[in-house]
């Protein structure tokens, strides 16, 4: 499974409930937990819809063997991975909602982005800057011909001596 949260249960319960939330996630495409159980849910989630986008019948048998449900496998092959082929990642969000009366633990709700009646909209694409050409270290720089003062050149005459 990698290096997760420990959430405070055994690795057997800790996996299940993982299974389960990213199951429910891609089912419902919203749901709230604690801001802890969602970090690591978002980890889970986005490689899923990594592997809906890729297609390929490996790919399906790897979520398959980790979400529970063929509707389940089915949206993330169809709906999401067409929903988000043109994004490089970051297919999920978090938004920070309340503190439990209970044990006062953080809450959260976890969506995935670009959907009907999301809670956010998705900030814009930032646009790359232009690539600029490669500085010559032996040229003189424009700001130092811009700021530096004209030369000064002795003359070979007198100067009024």
């Amino acid at each position: 499974m990698g290096n997760f949260r420990k959430l405070s249960r055994p690795a057997s319960h800790r996996v299940s409930m993982l299974r389960t939330m990213v199951s429910q996630l891609v089912k419902h495409e919203r749901i709230e937990t604690t801001v802890a159980k969602a970090k690591e849910v978002r980890r889970k989630a986005d490689q899923m819809v990594q592997l809906g986008k890729e297609g390929t019948l490996d790919a399906a048998r790897r979520a398959a063997a980790f979400v529970r449900g063929d509707d389940v496998v089915h949206k993330l092959f169809t709906e999401l991975a067409y929903r988000y082929k043109d994004r490089a990642g970051g297919y999920t969000r978090l938004l920070r909602t309340k503190i439990r009366v209970g044990d006062a633990a953080e809450m959260a709700y976890i969506e995935f982005v670009d959907r009907e009646n999301e809670l956010r909209e998705a900030k814009p694409a930032t646009p790359q800057p232009p690539q600029r050409a490669p500085l010559d270290p032996w040229a003189k720089s424009r700001a130092s011909q811009q700021w530096a003062g004209p030369k000064l050149t002795k003359s070979s005459g007198s100067d009024g001596l």
